[in-house]
């Protein structure tokens, strides 16, 4: 058993390291916590389709689906339920209407702290674009996503599943 929790070690760093996540800002997950902790919160079906009804506009004709499979780039290193650990990456929980570098227990770059950014749709979709380029000197090394149609969905992905209220 102690070799089985080794292995899934090893794959979850080797699956950090191969997306190019910031490996700088905290430890992966210890090996005992179940891969649901960093999962979103199950929602129906329903649930999500309301939740993206009530989704200011284009956020409410986005393709939840898409977004969900375009988060999965995003999910090594961030989690998304209220109380989840921070990853390699923040807990993104609440991040829409949070000041930038303000998640408990995470050691942002110094840039990020001096930002004065407030996270809302804009700044998310700029940041997702390239964020070495949002922010010149960011630890954040995620290459970034160019297709304006996918920042749109992964963007109402977080707000369904982080509890934005609009």
């Amino acid at each position: 058993m102690r070799h089985l929790g080794l292995t899934l070690t090893a794959l979850a760093l080797a699956a950090v390291t191969l997306t190019g996540c910031n490996k700088s800002a905290s430890p992966p997950p210890a090996a005992d916590q179940s891969a649901s902790t960093a999962a979103p919160t199950a929602m129906s079906d329903a649930d999500k389709a309301k939740a993206l009804a009530a989704l200011p506009a284009p956020y409410n004709t986005a393709d939840l689906s898409n977004g969900e499979s375009k988060f999965a780039l995003c999910s090594t290193c961030h989690s998304l339920p209220a109380g989840a650990p921070n990853m390699t990456g923040p807990n993104l929980h609440g991040i829409f209407g949070r000041k930038a570098a303000t998640a408990p227990n995470f050691a942002y770059s110094d840039v990020l702290k001096a930002s004065g950014w407030t996270w809302d749709a804009a700044r998310i979709d700029t940041w997702i674009t390239d964020p070495k380029v949002a922010l010149p000197g960011t630890k954040m090394t995620f290459a970034g996503l160019k297709d304006p149609k996918d920042r749109t969905d992964v963007i109402a992905y977080l707000m369904v599943m982080t509890g934005f209220k609009p």
